[in-house]
């Protein structure tokens, strides 16, 4: 199996870079997109569990906007031609002084499908969270 193959590799980062422009914009739209449609996409975030593109979804829809976050070191591992990985540190941005500098980190699972590269699993956490 190849790992990181250039060709491969730029597609997935180009989709992951097109997935944090689109979460620092609340573009549901564009995000649900970069997702994979099924019951088995599945995402943990920082206070909730969501089973299902659905669920995922009817999060997005009622969280009433992305909070902002600065990218930190970001892993990229392409493994053949249809799977990838990313791994990224961020750092919460905002007035909120709970908020301010706050490091999280992301991991989500990519699949090759037909209609290009979507996240199959992710998960995102914070530091000191109790969530």
């Amino acid at each position: 199996m190849r790992i990181n193959d250039p060709v491969r590799l730029a597609e997935v980062s180009h989709a992951f870079h097109a997935y944090e422009t689109a979460l620092m914009a609340d573009d549901i739209p564009a995000m649900d997109a970069l997702f994979h449609d099924a019951p088995t996409t599945n995402r943990y975030g920082v206070g909730e569990v969501l089973y299902g593109i659905e669920a995922i979804r009817a999060f997005r829809k009622g969280r009433g906007g992305s909070p902002q976050r600065k990218l930190g070191k970001v892993a990229i591992t392409v493994y053949g031609d249809t799977f990838a990985t990313a791994d990224a540190e961020f750092f919460r941005e905002g007035s909120a002084p709970e908020a301010a500098g706050r490091r999280g980190r992301q991991t989500q699972s990519w699949v090759r499908f037909a209609d290009g590269w979507k996240v199959v699993s992710a998960h995102v956490s914070l530091e000191g969270s109790t969530s």
